[in-house]
């Protein structure tokens, strides 16, 4: 896993994410994405306010009704990546075939280059961190901009972040809990990880005391799902387990106002699917509703990648668990509530 001393500095993390970047800026050829022809349509959009603006695309399946609400994924890329353009967030995860499929709406929201040279979400910087400001506020607008003009179910907004992204995507789950039903983070970090990275001696327990009042009275555990690899060198492994025990003492902060980040999980099983990376899979259950509140997979031999049989681009793993249908299978068993 490395040394730890130097891992917990935010800056070995954005240097990491830089090079990354840098990489895609500079091969062109190898993340042109493989358009294919899909069954619905796609749409153009942006939301601005005081805060700024943001670009997205929406992908509507052939299902799509105006007057049939349906389910939205909002998908937040990593550094280095673009929401539908080159290296993209689209190409990697394959969320349109699955939504063509399974009859949901995508977002792919695009950083702006203003706001970050290497197209990273700006998840480590405080002022990103809060409700009714930056790209907490961007994301929150454009997702009920798209839940308006497509009569979606707001019911039924998830959302799934990878890397830089999976730590906004963590950031709208607290920022705006009323908001998101469900976040799935894929090499991302818990809630004000850079508080941690100034003082290393912080539990996950401390950084979880200082959601409560971030959410105030929308307070509730929005279901999580984190995912990593156990080779990744850019998001160590140890930053899933510290953001699964965050998540698991909010839970408790909220419901009993005690943490509760040291009880043993409900589930563990491991898989080994032959030819592909192995994975263990680790659950713990809302214990009012006996459904997982947090579900974890490490995945074996995975680096700083989301997987999947046709992701596509710098960061994908075609080796290891469908992770777009694992993150939807999760989600659409959990609307907000």
């Amino acid at each position: 896993m490395g040394d730890r001393r130097t891992s917990h500095r935010p800056s070995a993390w954005i240097a990491g994410a830089a090079a990354l970047a840098l990489l895609a800026l500079l091969i062109p050829a190898a993340v042109a994405e493989a358009r294919e022809p899909a069954g619905g349509q796609d749409r153009p959009g942006s939301y601005s306010s005081s805060e700024g603006r943001v670009a997205y695309q929406v992908h509507l399946p052939p299902s799509w009704r105006a007057d049939r609400p349906m389910p939205v994924v909002v998908a937040v890329h990593g550094c280095g990546m673009t929401g539908s353009g080159l290296n993209s967030m689209r190409a990697m995860t394959r969320f349109d075939d699955l939504a063509d499929a399974e009859g949901f709406i995508v977002v792919y929201p695009t950083q702006s280059i203003l706001r970050n040279v290497q197209l990273c979400w700006n998840s480590l910087s405080p002022e990103h961190q809060q409700r009714g400001r930056g790209e907490p506020e961007l994301l929150a607008g454009a997702i009920r901009q798209v839940v308006a003009t497509y009569g979606a179910d707001p019911a039924r907004v998830h959302v799934a972040g990878a890397s830089s992204g999976a730590g906004t995507a963590v950031i709208l789950g607290v920022t705006y809990p009323d908001l998101v039903a469900t976040v799935t983070s894929v090499a991302g970090g818990e809630y004000r990880f850079h508080r941690f990275a100034e003082d290393p001696a912080l539990t996950p327990v401390d950084t979880a005391r200082l959601a409560p009042a971030e959410m105030g009275p929308r307070a509730r555990q929005v279901p999580l799902l984190v995912v990593q690899g156990d080779q990744d060198e850019v998001v160590r492994p140890f930053m899933a387990e510290r953001l699964v025990a965050q998540w698991r003492a909010l839970g408790g902060l909220i419901a009993t106002g005690r943490p509760d980040a040291g009880a043993a999980p409900d589930s563990v099983a491991r898989v080994e699917p032959p030819g592909g990376h192995a994975w263990t899979r680790t659950s713990y259950r809302d214990r009012d509703r006996g459904r997982a509140a947090v579900d974890s997979y490490l995945v074996e031999g995975m680096g700083h990648s989301w997987s999947g049989p046709r992701a596509d681009g710098l960061f994908a793993d075609r080796a290891g668990p469908d992770l777009s249908a694992i993150m939807w299978e999760f989600a659409s068993a959990r609307p907000r509530e």
